[in-house]
Order: structure tokens, then sequence, then C-alpha cells
């Protein structure tokens, strides 16, 4: 049993996501972090849901997630066809900041593990310096699919820290699967998967424009970016959303949404 939000939940195919505002989110991943018990935070897209479908690891980290967050406006837009309306896209990048003036508020200890080469580094200093964030430590070290032979010294030198909050960078699925892997060693660590969101936040990579993000065109822009990289991603694999999309809608209410609960725990069966 994992302690999951207790805010309604919606599954598109495999992996449920949570139906939170940013503020609510915000107030879970504190409730998390006082809790003192750990967790794991994700924020879900399109490519998310499809590739659950076929990488059973990926799903049964995001079976133990205690937050998932609508990370894509295709999801918000169809969740009320499948019988709940996600009232807010909530993407790792929009997450960022006001978790970042969460954690200063509260004196939380951060590490941020990811990016490319120096930009942990340049964003610690930046978020120290532009809003008193206590930073213990940053790296980006090499992270698979799979454990590689250093992540154990990676874990340790990390868990020395005593971080109470861990950011991770990485794409996807490479970070959920690093916290499905480490999260029990480090708590009480709260780990949230933003992917990326230092590569954003210190210029590395620039996102798209607020009118392409609300219009649900911000892979446009990232594939203009980096079409090498993302073509494969966005014009072969990501189509299958739909099919994944309908097969569910075919499947009783019952068994895809799930209404808020007040106290106590839910059990998600990741179907």
């Amino acid at each position: 049993m994992t302690a999951h939000s207790q805010a309604a939940r919606l599954r598109f195919g495999r992996i449920w996501v949570d139906a939170v505002r940013l503020p609510e989110a915000l107030a879970e991943i504190e409730a998390l972090i006082d809790r003192g018990e750990g967790g794991a935070v994700f924020t879900p897209n399109v490519d998310h849901i499809v590739v659950a479908e076929r990488d059973e690891a990926f799903r049964t980290a995001y079976k133990r997630a205690d937050l998932s967050l609508c990370d894509g406006q295709p999801l918000r837009w169809t969740s009320p066809l499948l019988g709940l309306t996600l009232p807010e896209k909530v993407s790792g990048a929009d997450l960022f900041i006001p978790l970042m003036e969460l954690a200063a508020r509260k004196k939380l200890r951060v590490y941020l593990l990811g990016g490319a080469p120096g930009v942990a580094e340049e964003a610690g200093e930046r978020l120290a310096r532009e809003y008193g964030v206590l930073i213990v430590g940053q790296s980006a070290p090499r992270i698979g699919l799979q454990p590689l032979s250093d992540e154990d010294e990676i874990v340790e030198r990390v868990a020395q820290t005593q971080p109470d909050l861990l950011v991770i960078c990485l794409g996807a699925p490479k970070g959920e699967l690093l916290i499905e892997r480490v999260r029990d060693r480090l708590r009480p660590a709260v780990a949230v998967q933003l992917g990326a969101s230092i590569d954003f936040y210190v210029g590395r990579v620039r996102r798209a424009p607020r009118w392409m993000q609300r219009a649900g065109l911000e892979w446009l822009y990232r594939l203009k970016q980096e079409p090498k990289r993302l073509a494969e991603r966005y014009l072969l694999r990501d189509p299958a959303f739909l099919w994944i999309l309908l097969r569910t809608l075919r499947e009783p209410r019952s068994s895809r949404v799930q209404e808020a609960l007040g106290e106590g725990t839910r059990m998600s069966d990741g179907r």
C-alpha cells in the first residue's frame, strides 16, 4: 500500500494522474515532507502514458508515486471524456520556482541532481542567491535505465548531505526509474522528478512562449529545438496515446476515476 494524494484521480491507460492545481500540488509536497517518510512526485505527459504500456519498471515506479501531476494540455483536454476534468496543467517547469520558494521559506535542505554538465552548479548558485534556497549538494552523474557501476556511490554522496528535497532533472524514464531504485535508501527525502527544469532556469534550453504552452504546442517548439532527439518520440511513438485513450474510455468509469478521499491512504492497482 502506498500513500497517495487525497485528491481525485484519473487513469490514462496504466498511469493515474491527480486532479490538482499548482497550489494544491505544493501543499501535497509540503505534507509529504512534513510527514518525514519520504516520497516521490512525478509529472506525467502523453509520452509517459505511451511508455508505461510497454515498460513494466516504469509502471511500477508510477504505482508507487505519491503525487502524479498533469504535465501536458492533451491530458487536461481529454480528461472530461474519461469522466473527471483535470483542472490545470502543472508541469515540472511550472512547479520548479514555486517549489524552490517553498524550500526557502521552510529552510529545507535541497539537492539538485541532473541537467547538462555545469547546469546543476549554476542553478544551485542562483537559487541560493536569488531565493535563499539551502542547496546542500548538486551533481550531474551518468544515470542509466539500469543501475550503473557507480550508482551506489552516487546515492551515498546524496545521502550524506541529508536532503529534505531531492530535485531530479533527468529525462523520462531515467528520472522515474532512478527515484524508484533509490527512494527507500534516501528517506526521509522527497524526490521530485522535474525533467529539464534547471536547464530552463539557467537558460541552457529555451522554453516555448506562453501562448504555445496554453495551446498545447510546447512539444512542437521543443521538436524544432531538438529534432534528432525528439522526432521519434513526438511523431512516431506518442500518437499511440489516442488508442490508449480510446481503450481506457471503453472501460468502466469506476475503474478509471477515483474520487477525492478524506483521511487515510489509497491503494493504486496501476491498471
